[in-house]
């Protein structure tokens, strides 16, 4: 897998409390990322404990099947959920701190188990196609889902940055999982809500679907396209290439 990654502080935003990583463990990939929330309340320091718990013990022990790491990462997603607490129970300027995640375990460039908690979000391009691959836990993304609101008016809905799940704010942090084949020349992105809120998927698409540009290349596009339309927020943008 060829991988490129970008996260920008946006142009509202006093500091980047994304965080962004990629770990190898031989031939398998862990990509991750993960978006502090709390505001001012460390949620850089929720996001980076997650990341590295995640990816500490990838490269202490990995998965060795699909199966594996289904329940992989539920239970390592547990483990940072009380590492979390508990540091927030240790320090009142952490009280309230707790992040999002996505992430995409890659099998041999064949197969891939991706995770996500919150509104960050995992799409596959494949043969023309922007698939999400995610599913939001959001307020509005409910609204939708039981048809009380549209897709267009969820994106600009007042209430569109309450999420429903998040790690580190309650003992239970319920992630989805779920496995997809890779096929040679897919494009997997993962993102947090700072592209995702602020570029469409046309755009999207129409960005990975550029042969001309490289990986670093099309994520440096998606980060100034959310940056162009406002940049209201952090913006981290990952993708991985299928060779």
């Amino acid at each position: 897998m060829k991988t490129a990654y970008q996260t920008d502080i946006g142009k509202q935003r006093s500091q980047n409390q994304d965080r962004v990583r990629v770990f190898h463990n031989g031939k398998n990939m862990l990509a991750i990322v993960t978006d502090g929330i709390g505001g001012n309340r460390s949620g850089d320091v929720a996001a980076t404990i997650a990341i590295d718990q995640l990816g500490r013990q990838f490269m202490a022990a990995q998965p060795q099947s699909v199966s594996e790491a289904k329940q992989w990462f539920q239970e390592q997603v547990l483990a940072a959920n009380a590492l979390i607490l508990k540091k927030s129970q240790e320090n009142q300027s952490y009280q309230g701190m707790g992040t999002t995640l996505v992430a995409a375990l890659f099998f041999n460039d064949q197969q891939v188990v991706v995770a996500n908690i919150g509104d960050s979000r995992g799409y596959i391009y494949h043969d023309g196609l922007l698939t999400q691959i995610t599913i939001d836990h959001s307020l509005v993304n409910e609204l939708v889902k039981n048809g009380d609101l549209s897709e267009d008016a969820a994106r600009v809905s007042p209430q569109k940055n309450i999420i429903t799940r998040a790690i580190g704010i309650s003992p239970d942090a319920q992630i989805e999982v779920n496995s997809f084949p890779v096929n040679p020349g897919d494009l997997f992105l993962l993102c947090s809500d700072g592209l995702s809120k602020m570029v469409n998927n046309e755009q999207i698409k129409a960005v990975l679907s550029t042969d001309q540009w490289t990986l670093g290349e099309k994520c440096q596009r998606l980060v100034s396209l959310a940056n162009q339309a406002g940049g209201p927020d952090n913006v981290t943008v990952l993708i991985s290439q299928n060779n």
